[in-house]
């Protein structure tokens, strides 16, 4: 029998802060988005005063003084660094491990069988003793299940972050005792539809008859019902699968009117996404730009573009995609307008090798190549935009707005933590 864990680190973004800030453990944390917009992560005492996912932040801010809620900016260098030391320890405990999100990591766990409780309890001392941040940890015959039992492993106190489920008796107590919304990969319209045939629960999904689900829903239902049997229909994707896209997008920290500005943020989202794209070693062949204003502001003129851009060849380059994302804002500019958001994408991703020439055009050279990786790595070394293309501007009045934002501990050396 396949078994499989799930492990998930405990409310990441606040476990995050709280390890360079114990002076925040045992307080109601909660982590606000880009511009700090919204409440994107809570500690288990936020969650206990109510504060809902995604509320925005000035309709809670009074909490803060009245209620003791402590407030961060998002601070994906930290989570970023932090999420890759936790990712490098699980490998030492399994030899299969899929990283499936900032947070969460599959591992495979055949060859633990008579010692899952022991390897589960080690794993997360070990976690925690190495990096600070606590993870709760579900094992079962499927990932759909894992994820069963890595719910009931954070919600259970008693379980103290381990839930093991391979009897079949103790796996369709767990699944009687779920919301159909708690299930993997269902959300509210399809337990709505659910709920039309009598499904209400993941128990009473397991127990229904594949081939309908399939006929009146979809084949992806199916595979989730022979999941919930134990049957495993998702297998461990060791190898990342290559790309299709890569964006760069954010909302301005303050409204954007001029066509410098503009052009600064295009810039700056082009040589991000192009580091991005360099780091799975790729290149791309097209790149859009779009820019829009403002949805949630009605007493402003609307307007949002996006213009594509094809090269003659794929290039990885960032002085030429930056050359090719200005000639697209240029066809989209129109001055009068309160700019909200700027984005780039790369799309038609390829292999950096064996870069096909045009008649005209020939692939990035070596000392293009080499100019590149000097580059990223003077900024991977010394911090972001050490080294950066005068295109993407100094001054940056339209970055992102973060009030409480935490040092970059573990990545830039003039945020180090100081004691003392």
């Amino acid at each position: 029998m396949a078994l499989f864990a799930l492990v998930d680190c405990n409310n990441f973004y606040a476990s995050c802060e709280r390890v360079f800030q114990p002076e925040l453990r045992g307080k109601p944390v909660v982590v606000l988005s880009n511009n700090d917009g919204c409440v994107i992560a809570r500690s288990n005492e936020a969650k206990a005063l109510g504060i809902p996912m995604g509320e925005a932040w000035h309709l809670c801010r009074e909490r803060g003084p009245t209620e003791g809620v402590i407030v961060r900016s998002s601070n994906y260098t930290l989570y970023g660094d932090m999420s890759a030391r936790v990712m490098k320890i699980l490998a030492d405990f399994t030899p299969d491990l899929e990283v499936y999100s900032i947070d969460e990591a599959f591992l495979g766990m055949q060859g633990f069988e008579h010692r899952l409780a022991q390897h589960a309890a080690e794993l997360r001392r070990t976690v925690l003793q190495w990096t600070g941040i606590p993870v709760s940890v579900g094992i079962a015959p499927t990932k759909t299940l894992a994820k069963v039992a890595n719910r009931f492993a954070k919600k259970d106190p008693a379980l103290e972050g381990v839930c093991i489920l391979t009897e079949a008796a103790a796996i369709d107590a767990r699944l009687a005792g779920m919301e159909m919304t708690d299930l993997w990969g269902v959300a509210r319209r399809l337990a709505d539809r659910l709920a039309v045939l009598g499904i209400r629960t993941p128990l009473d999904l397991k127990r229904a008859d594949p081939r309908l689900i399939r006929e009146r829903f979809s084949v992806v239902l199916e595979r989730t019902v022979h999941e919930l049997r134990g049957v495993s229909c998702l297998a461990l994707e060791d190898v990342t699968p290559d790309r299709k896209s890569i964006m760069a997008s954010r909302s301005f920290g303050q409204p954007v009117y001029t066509r410098p500005e503009m052009e600064e943020a295009v810039s700056t989202y082009t040589a991000r996404a192009a580091e991005k794209m360099r780091r799975q070693q790729l290149v791309t062949a097209q790149l859009v730009v779009f820019i829009h204003t403002n949805r949630f502001r009605p007493q402003d003129a609307p307007y949002n573009a996006t213009q594509a851009v094809t090269l003659a060849v794929a290039t990885a380059d960032t002085g030429k995609l930056i050359t090719a994302a200005l000639r697209a804002l240029d066809a989209i500019w129109r001055p009068g307008y309160r700019y909200k958001k700027a984005g780039v994408m790369f799309l038609d991703l390829h292999p950096a090798r064996g870069v096909q020439a045009g008649l005209f055009e020939a692939p990035d050279t070596p000392a293009a190549q080499a100019r590149m990786r000097a580059i990223d790595s003077l900024n991977r070394h010394f911090g972001r935009d050490t080294v950066t293309y005068g295109a993407t501007g100094t001054r940056r009045a339209w970055k992102l707005r973060r009030e409480f934002a935490s040092p970059r501990y573990t990545t830039a050396w003039d945020e180090l933590l100081v004691c003392g």
